[in-house]
């Protein structure tokens, strides 16, 4: 087995044994332990991505030993199937641009941010009887650092001005997985902060925006865009690079 590979499978298996640690139900991890175990796993993960990533240099990294159905391969891949992402933007562009524009032609986000206070506030709160509305206890922490430095005077309008900018780069397909990714974001911090609402469906159409993210947006200003300015690991045709088709690869000069 390769160097890198086998770095992988240990540095994978300890941050697994660490986080079924943390996460059981039955040894309770507490105090200061419970801080190390959790940022020794984080330390760990991320260097489980790094190995991973240089592990592609190998021998054999590319080998495909399970093949994908045929369905996935068009969905994520072939720009016709562009017509299938197209009414998913454009449901997912107009929720966020209407809650985006909500925020900010209202009250609490660009005056100082005291609707968002008011919501960090509430996420926080950890009741004597009942649940929590934060169930993950890193994230309420997170939440309170936000709070304690009064982090609501910044953090609302760009929140506001993010929502409608994802909501626009959805409908006009700009950028589309970028868009999607950091809506995804959102409909995520949402969730963990206790608010379901919308966010579940948003969060899994969004998902599949970004899997899909060479074709999702061939049917909008991407079919030209990505093309001429390519991806961070490949330049397009505007920056010098190689001519690109929309689905993302390099085509012959």
């Amino acid at each position: 087995m390769s160097g890198y590979r086998t770095w992988a499978l240990g540095i994978g298996g300890v941050a697994t044994l660490l986080l079924a640690w943390l996460v059981n139900p039955w040894f309770e991890v507490t105090g200061d332990l419970r801080t190390i175990v959790t940022i020794a796993f984080w330390i760990l993960a991320i260097a489980l991505v790094v190995v991973l990533w240089r592990s592609r240099e190998e021998t054999g990294a590319y080998d495909v030993s399970i093949e994908g159905p045929a369905f996935t391969q068009f969905l994520f891949h072939d720009s016709r199937a562009g017509l299938i992402w197209l009414p998913i933007r454009v449901f997912l562009g107009f929720s966020w641009i209407e809650s985006g524009w909500g925020k900010i032609t209202g009250t609490g986000w660009l005056d100082g941010g005291g609707a968002l206070q008011g919501y960090w506030m509430n996420a926080v709160q950890v009741p004597e009887t009942g649940r929590p509305p934060i169930s993950f206890e890193w994230y309420r922490d997170f939440i309170q650092i936000l709070v304690d430095n009064e982090a609501w005077t910044w953090f609302a309008p760009l929140i506001a001005f993010g929502e409608l900018a994802v909501g626009l780069g959805l409908l006009f397909g700009c950028l589309t997985g970028v868009a999607a990714f950091f809506g995804a974001l959102m409909n995520m911090s949402f969730l963990l902060a206790g608010s379901a609402s919308t966010n579940p469906v948003m969060f899994t159409l969004a998902v599949g925006i970004i899997l899909a993210w060479r074709v999702a947006g061939y049917y909008g200003i991407d079919r030209w865009l990505l093309p001429a300015i390519g991806t961070p690991w490949r330049r397009g045709e505007a920056l010098g690079g190689e001519p690109i088709d929309p689905s993302g690869r390099s085509t012959p000069s």
